[in-house]
């Protein structure tokens, strides 16, 4: 079975974005305004027609099985509004994402988005997390380390402001994946190019620099985008380990944290499966994400990520087999043990 463990709802019907601009312009007259989450019109046709011709068609032409989908990162938005903004918002994209994993259960496993918001109590995420563990059956989440956009002005992750979501976390056996929203620090950030893979690089260095996995031996994360820039500087971060006097990189983090496939070359692909422990690699594409584009050198989608790792000499076929299912049902422990391709 191929498990591709990173997607995201980019394709919802437009009555979703209008629901959010409704909120973007209450807010404009009020900045202060309490969301009420109210209702969203949208029908079970509208949204079979919304993966129909793209996630779905992608799973078909690539030969993927099953997609751990969540909602639109970009859309997350975290630094709009306020707490309030944040957990109507979110409950709704969590909402559209379990009706797809009733809809199509073969296709789509569902992951939480949270309602994070700068300077709020992060009691809010961890209700969202175990209403959408416990009552809609998903496995695993997202985490936004910077929910103000590209400011970085909140706790690090070793902070123990996190330590009620780590230990819930824990207690669901959910993994996050780290994951920043659109970035709102324009000019110095591009969202998808710039931010999310700064972000996913400052994640790693908090966590290799922090005591959260002995606090949390248990504690799971994918740094996804092939970890940003950390396995073409892993020499850098081995040597930065010795000379902070912190633990070796596979006694300190490599217990805990997990990189996926969304590198869009075969050469960053390679280097991945190079330097990173096969069990730590966990099969994604992002689809239909970041970069939609045919490579022009391959005539091939740079998302199609099964064809790098098909494509790696490396690898024996246990090992793919690892990558493509193997490691992501063991980290993802709620992942369904009787979905089978």
């Amino acid at each position: 079975m191929i498990i591709d463990c990173h997607g995201h709802y980019t394709t919802g019907p437009k009555e979703l974005g209008e629901y959010r601009d409704k909120q973007k312009a209450a807010l404009k007259k009020d900045p202060n305004h309490q969301a009420v989450k109210g209702t969203l019109n949208i029908s079970d046709d509208q949204l079979r027609e919304s993966v129909e011709g793209a996630q779905l068609k992608l799973q078909r032409e690539r030969g993927t099985d099953v997609t751990i989908f969540s909602p639109r990162a970009s859309w997350m938005g975290h630094h709009i509004g306020n707490e309030s903004t944040s957990r109507a918002w979110t409950e709704h994209c969590n909402d559209l994402i379990y009706r797809l994993t009733q809809l199509y259960p073969r296709n789509f496993v569902g992951a939480a988005q949270l309602p994070q918001s700068p300077g709020a109590p992060i009691d809010g995420s961890v209700r969202e997390l175990e209403r959408c563990v416990l009552e809609l059956g998903f496995v695993g989440c997202n985490l936004n380390p910077d929910p103000t956009g590209g400011f970085f002005t909140g706790p690090e992750l070793g902070d123990r402001y996190w330590y009620p979501l780590y230990e819930k976390m824990c207690e669901l056996e959910v993994p996050a994946m780290i994951h920043v929203s659109g970035a709102c620090n324009t000019p110095y950030f591009q969202t998808t190019g710039s931010y999310y893979l700064s972000a996913d690089t400052v994640a790693f260095m908090q966590m290799m620099t922090s005591d959260i996995f002995e606090d949390f031996p248990d504690l799971k994360f994918i740094i996804p985008h092939g970890g940003g820039a950390v396995p073409y500087h892993w020499g850098r971060f081995r040597g930065l380990a010795d000379m902070l006097k912190r633990p070796p990189l596979d006694e300190s983090v490599l217990n805990n944290v997990y990189f996926d496939t969304c590198v869009y070359h075969q050469p960053g692909i390679d280097l991945l499966l190079k330097v990173i422990p096969i069990e730590n690699i966990l099969f994604a594409s992002e689809m239909v994400g970041a970069v939609r584009g045919i490579d022009p050198e391959t005539g091939h989608y740079f998302d199609d990520t099964k064809r790098y790792i098909d494509g790696s000499e490396a690898l024996t076929e246990a090992e793919r087999q690892q990558i493509f299912e193997g490691n992501i049902r063991r980290v993802f422990k709620r992942f369904p043990a009787d979905l089978r391709s």
